[in-house]
């Protein structure tokens, strides 16, 4: 049986100011409980596909609908479909300096949850059960901004995971990682899967795919998606992963 839909993007392009490309015709669809990663070299679009999935930019064309319902700007002005979707769906963010800005641990962790109206004692119960999984229960005085790299990963993680989406949304989510964050960080998505949640990866670490994702998509540098396919049909064209910037042909395999 078919996964239910909860992303179907159809013919979706964007240009920022209205004349940069970012996206161009782009189609694809998200199942529940899928693991997706989004492959393309820097500036391909894949990072602008997230926030628009995020709803924090919208088409200039074609269409984006979530959890049945169509993805708009005038759809998040309600705030019956804002809270159900900012409740389900979450984004970690490549940078996250730009997500981070509570002044302690506990207090960027306790931000989400608070925001939908819970009570305070399963608040308190969301967060500390987000420290522990995250680790980070020594942090929780720290304040974010004064943290390695590495720890700053899993307050942003922890801050979604007291939301309890439904989806997450993950932007380049190794950038500045070590080996050891890195293997942490790729059971943490395969635990998200093992839970059934959806998860969707814009990356150009070929190294973490076929370890995450049951589906590819490939954007090329024209903001195309150009194929799809499982982790290992992609990684095994090379072709195709030369020809859209993710690896390069050394000089002697070209003699």
């Amino acid at each position: 049986m078919e996964p239910t839909v909860i992303f179907e993007v159809r013919n979706a392009s964007y240009a920022y100011e209205g004349r940069h490309p970012a996206l161009d015709n782009v189609s694809l669809t998200a199942g529940a409980g899928e693991s997706i990663a989004i492959l393309g070299a820097n500036g391909s679009g894949k990072s602008t596909l997230l926030k628009l999935l995020d709803g924090l930019y919208f088409p200039t064309s074609g269409s984006i609908c979530a959890f049945g319902q169509p993805l708009t700007e005038s759809a998040l002005r309600e705030d019956d479909f804002n809270f159900a979707f900012r409740r389900r769906v979450g984004l970690v963010f490549q940078d996250t300096d730009v997500q981070l800005f509570s002044p302690s641990v506990l207090d960027e962790v306790a931000f989400a949850p608070l925001q939908l109206g819970i009570t305070r004692e399963e608040v308190t119960q969301r967060v500390e059960e987000a420290l522990k999984a995250l680790r980070i229960e020594k942090l929780r005085d720290r304040a974010p901004h004064r943290l390695s790299g590495g720890e700053k990963r899993r307050v942003a993680l922890a801050s979604l995971l007291s939301l309890r989406p439904d989806v997450w949304l993950m932007d380049e989510p190794t950038t500045g990682l070590d080996p050891r964050s890195q293997s942490w960080l790729v059971e943490f998505i395969q635990g998200q899967r093992g839970e059934g949640k959806t998860v969707i990866i814009a990356t150009h670490d070929l190294s973490i795919v076929e370890q995450i994702a049951t589906r590819v998509y490939v954007f090329d540098e024209e903001h195309h998606i150009t194929a799809s396919g499982t982790a290992a049909e992609i990684l095994g064209d090379h072709e195709l992963l030369h020809r859209c910037n993710l690896t390069h042909y050394h000089s002697k395999e070209r003699e």
